[in-house]
C-alpha cells in the first residue's frame, strides 16, 4: 500500500493544473467576480472555502453570500489557457492578466455592477487578493 500511497502522490504533483479565468457568478442579481489563475480549481476552492468560512476580501460579495446563502452562486470555469508546449518556463501571469482583463470587460464585472475592483488593475488582479 506504501509505495501505492507514493504513486498516487507523485502523479497528481505531476498533474498539470487548469491555467485559466473563472467566474463566481451571483445567481440573484447577476453579479459577478472574475477570477484568474494557474492553478483555477485550486483558486476557485479557495474563494468558495473564504465565503463559506466569512472570511472573503471582497465585503460586497461576502455581504452578499451571508444574504442570499451558498445556493445562491455559482462557481464556473470561463476559459483555459494552454503553456506552449515548447517553452517548458512559461510564465503565464501576462497572459492570465490579459484574459482575466478581457472577461472582465465582456461580463461588465467592475463595482458597482459586478464585483471586481478598477482601483486593482495595475499589475494586479482585479479580483482582489488570491
Amino acid at each position: 500500500m506504501p509505495t501505492n500511497r507514493k504513486a498516487l502522490i507523485r502523479e497528481y504533483k505531476e498533474t498539470p493544473r487548469t491555467m485559466g479565468v473563472g467566474v463566481i457568478r451571483n445567481t440573484v442579481d447577476g453579479r459577478v467576480l472574475v477570477i484568474s489563475g494557474a492553478n483555477l480549481p485550486g483558486l476557485l476552492n479557495r474563494h468558495h472555502a473564504q465565503l463559506r468560512l466569512g472570511a472573503h476580501s471582497n465585503r460586497e460579495l461576502q455581504k452578499d453570500w451571508q444574504t442570499h446563502g451558498a445556493a445562491a452562486f455559482s462557481f464556473d470555469i470561463l476559459d483555459t489557457l494552454t503553456p506552449p508546449a515548447d517553452k517548458p518556463d512559461f510564465d503565464p501571469a501576462d497572459d492570465l492578466r490579459a484574459l482575466e482583463g478581457l472577461w472582465i470587460e465582456k461580463l461588465g464585472s467592475l463595482e458597482p455592477s459586478g464585483y471586481n475592483r478598477a482601483t486593482n488593475r495595475a499589475g494586479h488582479s482585479a479580483s482582489g487578493p488570491s
